[in-house]
């Protein structure tokens, strides 16, 4: 199985690290050469208005368009969930309409809110877990046929 992962900016090279860790075939994504004989395609989590300048720039909007309508399987973590969507609210990143959601980016604040705090877990013992809690979207419309499980 080769999964690719679009490596124009965010956490791309820490989702290639965890596919490799599965011993999945993983490889970065950056031009639309590359998305050739691919299983699937990871669009990961970071800027969504810097990944989709650079998807535009790089030419790679229109062939993720026809790989995804020719049915190759695609998932977007955080920022690549945002551009995935139909509808982004308040938004002028362009999306690729591939998933009939409506997403709000920020939507728990922006960077300055961001924070980092310890919770008590019981289910995973004693010791405190580092909690992150970033800005992040929220899918704020599920539309017509999705349906979730």
């Amino acid at each position: 199985m080769r999964i690719g992962v679009l490596a124009s900016q965010g956490a791309f090279a820490e989702h290639i690290d965890i596919l490799h860790q599965l011993e999945v075939e993983a490889l970065p994504v950056r031009l639309p050469s590359e998305l050739r004989g691919l299983d699937g395609l990871i669009i990961p989590g970071g800027e969504s208005t810097s990944i989709s300048r650079l998807m535009l720039d790089y030419d790679l909007v229109s062939e993720i368009k026809n790989l995804a309508k020719n049915g190759l399987p695609i998932l977007g973590t955080c920022a690549g969930m945002i551009l995935l969507a139909k509808e982004i609210l308040d938004s002028d990143v362009e999306p690729l309409g591939l998933m009939d959601i409506t997403v709000k980016r920020n939507a728990f604040g922006r960077q300055k809110e961001s924070f980092e705090t310890e919770l008590t877990i019981p289910l995973l013992g004693e010791k405190p877990f580092p909690g992150i809690f970033i800005r992040a979207p929220v899918i704020e419309q599920v539309n017509s046929e999705v349906e979730c499980k």
